[in-house]
């Protein structure tokens, strides 16, 4: 039986780790990046993962699995430069930007829940792969969306790019914790 909640939660905690860990060297100098730059981080990480799909070969020696984290990061990130913007210098203070990181994956983790109930779980049924393609797609959305101001006229926005993005990356991190590989 998938324990789906305890799965979200461990691949969370490694993402967590990381984030803090960088957090500590670097403090939020992340803070400067308008939302564009965060997307583009992104997409490198995402490009990243699919050369690496396609290739089945790393030069630099590591896998996909850090990209994944990245992404989870990443759009962490954007959706706290999306509510605060881009600024000059670091304005917060880490326990502030961490209570902002596990406020933005509660918020992920229930839509998460919501759409699991509405489409059983089917991503257990997909492959890693086309996790990067979705997420690519949502990068290509947001993009577009970023290129109209943040205006739509019937689609959902930047936020909800970046909260589909954190969950295809988190769903990747579960299944290779499974032991699936891309």
């Amino acid at each position: 039986m998938n324990n789906t909640d305890k799965e979200f939660d461990e691949a969370i905690a490694s993402c967590k780790d990381i984030f803090t860990k960088k957090l500590y060297d670097y403090g939020g100098a992340w803070r400067i990046m308008r939302s564009e730059s965060v997307t583009d981080q992104i997409f490198i990480k995402a490009k990243r993962i699919r050369s690496l799909e396609i290739k089945k070969e790393s030069l630099v020696g590591e896998g996909i699995k850090p990209e994944f984290i990245g992404i989870v990061n990443y759009a962490v990130i954007g959706l706290i430069q999306l509510q605060y913007g881009a600024a000059d210098t670091i304005d917060m203070q880490p326990d502030e930007i961490v209570k902002l990181y596990d406020h933005y994956v509660e918020e992920a983790k229930r839509l998460m829940f919501a759409k699991n109930h509405d489409y059983d779980e089917a991503w257990r049924s997909m492959r890693i792969s086309s996790y990067t393609d979705l997420i690519l797609m949502k990068i290509n959305r947001t993009k577009e969306i970023e290129d109209h101001k943040g205006k739509t006229l019937i689609s959902e926005g930047i936020d909800a790019n970046y909260y589909d993005m954190l969950n295809y990356a988190v769903f990747g991190l579960i299944k290779i914790a499974e032991g699936e590989e891309a």
